[in-house]
């Protein structure tokens, strides 16, 4: 009997490897045939898992919290969930982050939604992952007050096993899938990886607003009204910021209304060339540029509803 070996480890956890041998011999002028019995063995659930962050680089804190972003994977053979444990102490952080929670992608798009991704509880393990199957988690972590500009702090993130941790080769009788018995795989069915915060005492926050005037002297979006939008744009904290660069979309169903792009009340040309702002079709564009803590930046144009 032969079976399509899974990528994470090999034949799934519960599978009937079965074997029978036979032999054929003569009699005279009779053929004749003898089966041995059927030797069957259930294949035994490994537990293994991988756990890697997914940041490309230390995660900077604003407001003052942060999002760091890590992937589950079972890489066992059968089904397994597993225990979560965040470190933030770690040797030689400048400051040690506060963890508010953790929280599973509930809607798979990678980014941290809050109200929509769900929180695990204190001690409530991932639910079941399926072999080769990963999830995404967000640690989520506050900086306490204390921390100063480019201070750093690594978090560390740990996925155990629920059905257990060992050395690598340690049997769990009778709890594989199947009613087997399990075994720790290489990894001793847990993993950690790490993550980086970093404090940032500057930010920039965009708020967006808009406005509409319709053809008849109301605020209906019907075809034909003009929408204005503002961006404001602001830099809070302490220090200073480089390349400051505001863009944004013209949205489907409108068209940019030439010349109407400005800021702070000052218009800016549609072309590029020695101002800071460009539209076109497609979108606007204000490279700002430098840019303290305490500035702010008010960003206005229109389009109109086709």
């Amino acid at each position: 009997m032969f079976s399509s070996p899974a990528a994470a480890g090999g034949i799934a956890a519960g599978t009937l490897i079965e074997n029978t041998a036979s032999a054929t011999y003569r009699v005279g002028a009779q053929n004749l045939g003898a089966d041995s019995n059927t030797v069957v063995l259930r294949v035994d659930e490994l537990l293994d898992v991988t756990v890697a962050s997914q940041d490309s680089g230390p995660v900077p804190a604003t407001g003052p919290t942060a999002v760091l972003t890590f992937s589950i994977t079972n890489t066992g053979n059968g089904p397994e969930a597993f225990n979560l444990t965040v470190n933030p102490d770690t040797p030689g952080n400048d400051f040690t982050p506060v963890v508010d929670g953790i929280a599973v992608d509930t809607n798979g798009n990678g980014v941290y939604d809050p109200g929509v991704d769900q929180i695990l509880g204190a001690s409530a393990p991932t639910g079941l992952l399926d072999p080769d199957v990963s999830l995404i988690v967000f640690v989520l972590v506050t900086v306490p007050g204390t921390a100063a500009d480019t201070d750093t702090a690594v978090v560390n993130l740990l996925a155990e096993a629920v059905t257990g941790t060992g050395a690598p080769g340690t049997v769990f009788a009778g709890q594989g899938e199947g009613g087997g018995d399990a075994v720790a795989g290489a990894t001793g069915a847990d993993d950690d990886d790490d993550a980086t915060v970093v404090v940032r005492a500057i930010a920039v926050a965009i708020s967006k607003s808009a406005t509409v005037v319709d053809p008849f002297g109301g605020s209906q979006p019907v075809p034909g009204a003009i929408i204005t939008y503002t961006l404001l744009t602001t830099v809070s904290g302490t220090g200073t910021i480089e390349v400051l660069d505001v863009t944004d979309a013209i949205p489907a169903g409108t068209s940019y209304r030439s010349d109407s792009l400005a800021l702070d009340a000052a218009p800016l040309t549609d072309a590029v060339d020695g101002d800071i702002g460009s539209a076109s079709a497609a979108g606007i564009d204000v490279a700002i540029g430098d840019a303290s803590a305490g500035d702010s930046f008010n960003i206005t144009f229109d389009v109109i509803i086709d």
